[in-house]
């Protein structure tokens, strides 16, 4: 790893959302969770960890809840260079529930978020040199509808997001990937469940505190077309061919 490399990253713990039950998915996977599922021969949790892991992070936790034994047994206490540790929820507790449940596993000063079921290219270094405060990565897609779409100011402060609507057409999408302060969790109520993306993100959007930051390809897993696509994002040779004619 290189010395600059190391410095960006030694201040940050990787945090990914594992917990998800796939109920759109059931119908493709339906003996595992969402993160576990099968895309290009590996689960799509492995390309998560590649990446960061690729990228320099060492120290990543599991938010883990349906099927969290799933997720232990497949991934253990290391990946690579990875040290592996779990955050399991006691009871469901939403995305921003999970992440302030875990807060005791954080001991470094940054948090870098993924959600489990996302994946869009970015370099973990760059982004933590670029963004000293609170950063969410950003990805140009050809339609916003399934997503909605994130306004941006000049200044590159995330100024709110638009709400799904069909035909919404090009634009910029919320890639799932966010870096913050450990200390912004404090503020967040660690007895009652919370939507990361209804709950906490719009206050702080609101209150002018988030970067967008552009990444690049973008791909999630969350419907059985999307699932079907991530197969040629990682692996192009295996796109299936259109017959001649």
């Amino acid at each position: 790893m290189m010395a600059g490399m190391a410095r960006a990253l030694d201040g940050i713990t990787a945090a990914i959302l594992a917990g998800g039950l796939g109920t759109r998915l059931r119908s493709v996977v339906a003996d595992r969770p969402k993160v576990l599922a099968p895309v290009a021969g590996r689960p799509f949790l492995a390309h998560l960890l590649d990446q960061l892991s690729a990228g320099g992070v060492d120290d990543v936790v599991l938010l883990v809840g349906y099927a969290a034994d799933q997720v232990r047994a497949a991934f253990g206490d290391h990946y690579r260079d990875v040290r592996i540790r779990y955050s399991a929820e006691p009871h469901p507790l939403g995305t921003g529930g999970a992440i302030r449940h875990a807060l005791p596993h954080f001991d470094r000063e940054r948090i870098l978020l993924l959600n489990g079921d996302s994946y869009c290219d970015f370099d973990p270094a760059t982004l933590a040199r670029n963004v000293p405060g609170v950063g969410m990565v950003l990805a140009e897609v050809d339609d916003t509808s399934r997503y909605g779409r994130v306004e941006v100011g000049p200044d590159r402060l995330v100024r709110g997001f638009a709400e799904k609507a069909a035909g919404a057409g090009p634009g910029r999408v919320n890639a799932g990937v966010y870096l913050f302060p450990r200390g912004r969790l404090t503020d967040l109520p660690a007895d009652r469940p919370l939507s990361w993306e209804r709950d906490v993100l719009p206050g702080w959007v609101a209150a002018g505190d988030v970067t967008g930051y552009p990444g690049g390809r973008f791909i999630d897993i969350g419907t059985p077309e999307s699932f079907a696509a991530a197969v040629a994002f990682f692996d192009p040779a295996l796109t299936p061919r259109r017959a001649a004619g």
